[in-house]
Parts: structure tokens; C-alpha cells; sequence
């Protein structure tokens, strides 16, 4: 019997790719896909812990299905991510309903743990580190979207203080180039024009290739622009320390290379940098964007902030303040501090109350917010080369696309531009869009 499967994916873009690969490996092994979860056989939840608020969802979201579990009692409740990485074991004895438990580096391993639970009806959990297999499937379907997401790395070795992503995915992995150029060559034929690499930290990508050598990460970003049919190229995530020249000299060589860069910088406290073992200092931060956009003097920068770290004071985060209005940075996500067990910050002395915590939030993200509006005006009445995705969502008779710094613009023209990158004059702006007219 062809069993059906149903994944919910919460957390970054990295999860939502993960989450691409295990629907790749289980439509491979004969599983159909559906969209409502009362219908399916085996629930994935494919979890994010980066977040105290994001890893509780988890178990709310398990609470829900335990009522669907109740009604079919050989539905299968399989949890994976970095939640199942962190947690391990102890979810099963917070959770007795659920039957699998896989790490980000087991997907692969999905399809037999599935089977052996049939066989056994034991619990089944894996979570090591090792070689990545997840790589090695990719979809195969014709008529894709615009837009691919192509994850080139596993792990990192950064350790900051405040992370957990070095324990639930481990060290960094490069995956080979030419695997990667393959996989993009195979997309760009099926009608993709835009590229997003993903990795903890993309800058520090060596992967092997098939004659023996290694490519390094502006290497790759060469390699990619000679693909006729790829009109842009994003990246997501970097590490200001390894943000070289080689990357810089990229931005000027590679048209393709979006006006866009988001850059993580945490705090513009070089007191808190060095709690969160960041490694760099704020001066040296902003000389990576001074040369940078002395190369690209239109491009526009987005970061992280975490806000309450332990041992902020409020002249440090008046610094951060400082440096967002100095930088005038176009977006941000931005956090309150999250302890997250295992970490060596969860261990510091937390001296700042909830209350303020939020306070600097709301200010930061006030802020953040304004400079955001600043740019968007600043965009009407320019002409603007769009990537046209699809239908509007927010009205079926418009399109929509996406400019180079990543704004969202409807407007009107004919399904068949889909796909293509036309001239938009933008025309004014929306709270989450802006509206244009094809030129």
C-alpha cells in the first residue's frame, strides 16, 4: 500500500531544505505526499532549536498530534531537526507517542527506520554525525520554481557561546563542487533562474573537487555565474571573520551576485562580541562593508542582533544602537537572548530583567523598522529588475516578484513573464510589499 506522509518544518531556511530532501528520499521510496495530516500515515515534524520559543513550539505542535494518534492508532509520529539532535532519548520520555527520532544528518536513513518500525513496532532513534548521504538526492521534477534553494554545507566550528548549532549538526561538512554544480546545472535546465546557497557559514565552504583540488567559496560563486540560465545569485549564511577579499573581489566580477548581503553581527559591543566569542571586533566588521561597498556602492545590508546577552549593559547596547544607525542597515532579525542548554552562555549570569529585555527589543526592531521604510522610499519612482515568481498572494488578478534586495513587488502582466526578470517602475509602497508597473 502506497502509504501517504505528511511534514510540517519549522525554523530557518536550511529546515525548509532539509525538509525538500526527505520529500525527495521518501517519493524515491514509493511514499506519496499529502497536505493534511489527519490523511497521512507517518507525521514528520522537522524541528528548529535555535530558540527557546521555537523548540516549545515542537512539543505543542507533538501535543496536537496525539490527538490525531488517539484516532489512528498506526499512525506513525516521526520528529527530526535540531530538537531531535538536542533532546535525543529524553523525547521519548517526554513524548511516549512518538516513534522516530532522526538528526539533520540521518534523513537519509528515513525510509529504513520507517520500514524497520513497521517490522518491529520499536522505537527507532538516530542522531549521529557522519557522512552526509541527504546530499545525494535531489528532485528530478521538470517545471520548477524560480527560485532553488541548494544547501552546499553541513555544521559549524564557530562555537560561539550562544549557539547550539555546532552540538545538533556538528562540524562542518563541505559537500563537493561538483556535485553542487551538477545539482544547479540540473535546475537551471527546468526553468530555475535563481540560486540560494545555504550553510551555517557559507564563507567557509571547501569542498573537494572530482580532479583532486579544493574550491573555496568565491571559487564556487564563479563557477556558478558560467551557468547561462542562472540570472542571480543569494547566500545565506556568512561569518563576518571569514568574509574575505576573494569575496569581496566576487561582489566586483559577478553581476550575478545580488545587491543584497545579509551580514550577522549580533551586537555592536565589542565587550558582548567577545562573551559570544564572535572573534571579530566592530571596527572590523564595518571594514568588511567599507570595502564591500566600495565595490558596490548600491548594495544593502541586513543583519542579526540578539538583544539581553548576558552582561549587556545599556551603554552596550546603546552601541548597537550607534552601529544600526551608522550602518542604516535595511532589515534585521532580531531576538531576545535565549539560553539554550549545553551552551556555555547558558551558564553566564543573566543581569538584566525580562522586562528590559523587551524594552531594547522594541526599540531595536522600532528602529530597524524605520530604516526599512527609509530604504522602500527611497525605491519609488526608481526602475527595479524583477524576478517574476507567480501569481500575487494578495490579489489573484496581479504578479509578483522580487527585487535584487529582496523586496516583494506586485503588479500587473501576463503569466507568461513567470520566470523571466523584466524592468518594474516601483510606484509606492505597502507595509510588507511594494507596488509597480512594467516598463
Amino acid at each position: 500500500m502506497n502509504k501517504k506522509i505528511y511534514i510540517k518544518t519549522w525554523g530557518c531556511q536550511m529546515n525548509i531544505y532539509d525538509s525538500s530532501k526527505i520529500i525527495n528520499i521518501l517519493e524515491k521510496n514509493n511514499y506519496s505526499i499529502t497536505k493534511i495530516d489527519l490523511k497521512a500515515d507517518i507525521l514528520i515534524l522537522n524541528t528548529c532549536s535555535i530558540r527557546d520559543k521555537s523548540h516549545e513550539k515542537v512539543f505543542h505542535q507533538l501535543g496536537r498530534w496525539k490527538k490525531i494518534k488517539k484516532k489512528k492508532k498506526n499512525v506513525i509520529i516521526c520528529i527530526g531537526g535540531c530538537v531531535a539532535s538536542q533532546e535525543g532519548e529524553d523525547i521519548f520520555k517526554r513524548v511516549n507517542y512518538v516513534d522516530i527520532i532522526f538528526g539533520p544528518q540521518n534523513i537519509h536513513d528515513l525510509p529504513y527506520m520507517i520500514d524497520k518500525f513497521l517490522k518491529v513496532k520499536k522505537k527507532i532513534i538516530k542522531i549521529n554525525f557522519g557522512k552526509i548521504k541527504k546530499f545525494d538526492y535531489y528532485s528530478k521534477k521538470k517545471n520548477l520554481k524560480t527560485t532553488a534553494l541548494i544547501s552546499i554545507m553541513e555544521g559549524c566550528n564557530k562555537y560561539c557561546t550562544f549557539c547550539i548549532v555546532p552540538y545538533t549538526r556538528g562540524f562542518e561538512i563541505s559537500r563537493p563542487c561538483d556535485d553542487i554544480i551538477r545539482e544547479i546545472n540540473f535546475f537551471a535546465k527546468n526553468g530555475v533562474k535563481e540560486i540560494i546557497l545555504l550553510g551555517q557559514n557559507v564563507n567557509s565552504y571547501n569542498g573537494k573537487k572530482n580532479n583532486g583540488g579544493i574550491c573555496n567559496f568565491s571559487s564556487l560563486l564563479y563557477l556558478i555565474s558560467k551557468i547561462n540560465n542562472i540570472k542571480r545569485i543569494r547566500f545565506l549564511t556568512s561569518h563576518p571573520i571569514e568574509f574575505k577579499d576573494d569575496i569581496i573581489e566576487a561582489y566586483q566580477d559577478i553581476p550575478k551576485l545580488v545587491n543584497f548581503l545579509h551580514l550577522p553581527v549580533q551586537s555592536g559591543s565589542n565587550k558582548i562580541l567577545e562573551l559570544m566569542q564572535r572573534i571579530y571586533s566592530i571596527e572590523e566588521y564595518k571594514n568588511i562593508l567599507k570595502k564591500l561597498i566600495s565595490v558596490r556602492p548600491n548594495i544593502q545590508i541586513s543583519s542579526d542582533f540578539i538583544v539581553g546577552f548576558p552582561g549587556e549593559t545599556e551603554n552596550d547596547f546603546e552601541d548597537t544602537m550607534k552601529l544600526i544607525k551608522e550602518v542604516n542597515f535595511d532589515a534585521s532579525f532580531s531576538f531576545i537572548y535565549s539560553p539554550r542548554p549545553g551552551t556555555p552562555a547558558s551558564e553566564f549570569r543573566d543581569n538584566i530583567s525580562f522586562k528590559e529585555k523587551k524594552k531594547r527589543l522594541y526599540r531595536l526592531q522600532k528602529r530597524i523598522n524605520k530604516q526599512t521604510i527609509f530604504w522602500s522610499n527611497k525605491m519609488v519612482g526608481s526602475i527595479q529588475k524583477i524576478l517574476v515568481e507567480g501569481i500575487s498572494k494578495k490579489n489573484f488578478f496581479e504578479l509578483s516578484g522580487r527585487t535584487e534586495n529582496n523586496r516583494i513587488v506586485n503588479f500587473i502582466g501576463n503569466k507568461d513573464i513567470i520566470g523571466k526578470i523584466i524592468y518594474v517602475k516601483i510606484t509606492s509602497i505597502n507595509p510588507n510589499s511594494l507596488k509597480g508597473i512594467i516598463i
